[in-house]
């Protein structure tokens, strides 16, 4: 007990780690840290603007521009994100990159109409997106946790066969499902999952990253590691904006608008998983807001830049329930790390050489623990025969719709590509019964 001649001790501040979301550890931690977030979305960073690339016919130049387009905007807006910029980012652990849910809307549109036209609609999507994170405060109510840790769950769910593509080589690998594919896979399981389990400290967070690198070196060793790109590729190179130019027509907009708004849910999942699986918590409303107009504004600026919509990497939401590894100063120096790659594309090619079943043996379990964050987030929520209708519709839907093409065959393009993604119908699924069906508190009363 003190009395008024002694001084009183203060409390020692607390010691920041890593597990601290404004913490900023020593940098020989955070920056292998920082650049395992970058390795597991690399790779299907820089996909998209190859696939629409090579659907509308671009020429190498343009496809190489498109590449390094994509990687320094997805690390500028990474840095946007997580560091934040006035009233914009959730200066949360978040990677941005670029959207895959995009891609089947965008490639009739860059077929049919150009890749301006497609630049275009993404810029117009990405307003769309930074004026719902605006106006979020007013329009929450449509995404409460059954909603969102639905929507989470569909999102780990409907990435878990892209994980098992990549373990057997990657979409269209002509020996796809070849031993030394599952072998590679199974060995970066097997040391993340053993570091993970049994590792000490920095050895347990840097799990994927050291299995990824065990992967590497041991198809470097057996001659699985492509680095044909590498001799072609330029030391330095800016990004220019505008270099493919941009165009607007009506027809290419509304489609491109529309999932934008929808894929707002997406975002917000991922939010919600970011803070639920690594901080325990809620996001803020600010959070929310901030983080979903950093999507759109980063979506604007991808489009002057010749890149496509930019949306939070659900793998690496992964990460952060895997590792607990919450520090957004960590993301933020990978978003570093990717603009670089954006201003070097000899250092970009040589982390695109990766073999996919490498990264498959690392994605695979950030897929999986995406589904269980957003279990976790379902677990806060009542059982009732509302909620687990909400679940069982939006769930049905999402992973019943794709596997049936025949059912949707006959709708015209742009909503076949929306319906085949599962994820939108499922989201709207949730939204809609949520706003339908009665409460059940209201239910009881009303019953009485």
């Amino acid at each position: 007990m003190t009395t008024a001649s002694e001084p009183v001790q203060e409390t020692p501040p607390r010691v920041r780690s890593t597990h601290d979301v404004n913490a900023m550890p020593p940098l020989r931690r955070a920056i292998p840290l920082g650049i395992q977030h970058v390795l597991a979305m690399f790779v299907s960073n820089v996909t998209v603007p190859i696939i629409i690339a090579g659907a509308a016919g671009l020429s190498e130049a343009q496809t190489t521009l498109m590449i390094q387009a994509a990687m320094f905007v997805a690390g500028i807006a990474t840095l946007i994100q997580s560091l934040g910029l006035g009233p914009i980012g959730a200066r949360l652990p978040i990677v941005m990159g670029t959207s895959f849910g995009f891609v089947p809307v965008l490639i009739p549109i860059a077929v049919g109409m150009g890749v301006p036209t497609a630049l275009g609609a993404a810029l117009c999507g990405g307003v769309a997106m930074a004026l719902v994170g605006l106006f979020l405060p007013y329009v929450r109510f449509l995404f409460p946790p059954v909603v969102t840790g639905t929507f989470v769950i569909m999102i780990g769910t409907l990435l878990m066969p892209v994980g098992f593509a990549y373990i057997g080589g990657g979409f269209g690998a002509e020996d796809f499902g070849a031993l030394h594919h599952w072998l590679l896979a199974a060995l970066v399981l097997v040391v993340t999952i053993g570091l993970h389990q049994f590792g000490r400290g920095i050895w347990s967070e840097m799990s994927p990253l050291v299995g990824l690198v065990t992967g590497f070196v041991v198809a470097l060793l057996f001659g699985y590691v492509d680095f044909s790109g590498l001799q072609s590729a330029a030391w330095f190179s800016l990004p220019v904006p505008f270099a493919i130019g941009v165009e607007f027509h009506l027809a290419a907009i509304l489609p491109v608008v529309l999932l934008a708004i929808v894929t707002c849910a997406e975002s917000i999942g991922d939010i919600v998983g970011t803070t639920v699986g690594g901080a325990n918590r809620e996001p803020t409303p600010k959070e929310l807001s901030g983080g979903v107009m950093a999507d759109g504004l980063a979506s604007v600026f991808a489009a002057i830049f010749n890149a496509y919509p930019q949306i939070s990497f659900s793998q690496n939401v992964g990460i952060v329930a895997l590792t607990g590894v919450i520090s957004r100063f960590v993301v933020a120096i990978g978003g570093g790390f990717l603009v670089i790659a954006g201003l070097l594309p000899k250092l970009g090619a040589i982390i695109s050489g990766i073999p996919n079943s490498v990264l498959g043996g690392a994605v695979v379990i950030m897929f999986g623990m995406i589904a269980s964050a957003g279990i976790k987030m379902l677990s806060g929520i009542e059982f009732n025969k509302r909620n687990m209708l909400i679940m069982a519709m939006s769930l049905a839907t999402a992973l019943g719709l794709p596997a049936q093409e025949g059912l949707y065959a006959g709708l015209p393009d742009n909503l076949t590509a929306i319906v085949d993604s599962g994820l939108i119908p499922g989201a709207l699924i949730a939204i809609v019964l949520n706003l339908i069906l009665p409460q059940h508190d209201r239910a009881m009363r009303d019953s009485v």
